[in-house]
């Protein structure tokens, strides 16, 4: 099934999952590619991976909306849930992912946001604690639990799946309660 048809009912929530960094060298992008397989073995998904370094924002804020902007909100908009996978850089997360952010902003709204986060030893924790501010002020939900991902330590690839599958339980309830909630009324701010 193509994440693109419009969905109703049971079908499958459209979940983007959205690499944050696009540093060259990166670990992102296969931490998203485990992440995603994971979540299409669910039946209950259909996921869309966005990879923010396939796109050429502008590096000013335009005044309005490039093509390749354009590109990306129309994916945000698309999208029922989010999963965002990002690196700590400095405690915070990457300036790549705050510019992607802010080109969207009715797109995200009544939406849940959940996350999967790397880093050495801090496990990305500073930057989803940022992000979760950011996304409150989006008017989203961010989920509770989230995947964490030691860079220098050992990993337990069945902690880190069990971890992944609680934060998609989670996204998937939230997913199909705000799609109903949408659906029966437009949500205002």
């Amino acid at each position: 099934m193509s994440c693109t048809q419009p969905l109703t009912g049971e079908d499958p929530l459209r979940v983007a999952v959205i690499v944050g960094s696009t540093r060259q060298g990166r670990e992102g992008d296969g931490i998203a590619d485990w992440f995603a397989e994971l979540a299409r073995g669910r039946r209950d998904l259909c996921v869309d991976l966005v990879d923010l370094a396939d796109f050429h924002f502008p590096e000013r804020y335009p005044e309005a909306p490039t093509p390749e902007v354009m590109k990306f909100t129309d994916r945000v908009d698309a999208a029922e849930a989010f999963v965002i996978v990002t690196p700590e850089y400095n405690h915070s997360f990457p300036a790549s992912l705050k510019q992607a952010i802010d080109f969207a902003y009715d797109e995200w709204q009544a939406k849940p946001v959940g996350f999967v986060s790397y880093g050495s030893r801090s496990i990305g924790t500073h930057a989803v604690t940022h992000l979760r501010a950011v996304f409150t002020e989006l008017h989203t939900v961010t989920v509770r639990d989230c995947v964490g991902l030691d860079l220098l330590g050992p990993r337990d690839p069945e902690d880190s799946a069990r971890s992944a599958e609680a934060m998609l339980r989670q996204l998937a309830w939230w997913g199909l309660a705000l799609r109903e909630g949408r659906a029966s009324r437009p949500y205002c701010t």
